[in-house]
């Protein structure tokens, strides 16, 4: 059974930067399509960035253009967050999660087949 494991989440100042991991256990991380989503109370689950099965290609939602980046290292079967200049709207638990099957970044949350545990990302004023 394939695991996410994400790290990294953290309270920061706005402004400020913080990098997630997520780590996946298996053999097959390079076929997975990865996501990043995030969710605060009461709302729904929000995709946030993708990333193809190579690295290269990436895509945001409008939100975080220019902000947030999303990379992979196949050989270490991590794929990372960098978040620059965050915003006190960025607060959220942010979850990492993998598409099986098809090399097509997706933004829905039922296109992703596995997900991680998340971790609390919040952004103070």
């Amino acid at each position: 059974q394939v695991q996410l494991v994400e790290s990294g989440g953290g309270l920061v100042q706005a402004g400020g930067s913080l990098r997630l991991s997520c780590a996946a256990s298996g053999s097959t991380f390079r076929t997975y399509v990865m996501g990043w989503f995030r969710q605060i109370p009461g709302k729904e689950r929000e995709f946030v960035a993708g990333i193809n099965w190579s690295g290269v290609s990436a895509y945001y939602t409008d939100s975080v253009k220019g902000r947030f980046t999303v990379s992979r290292d196949n050989t270490k079967n991590t794929v990372y967050l960098q978040m620059n200049s965050l915003k006190p709207e960025d607060t959220a638990v942010y979850y990492c999660a993998a598409r099986r099957l098809e090399n097509r970044i997706a933004t829905m949350e039922r296109e992703y087949d596995l997900w991680g545990q998340g971790t609390q990302v919040t952004v103070s004023s």
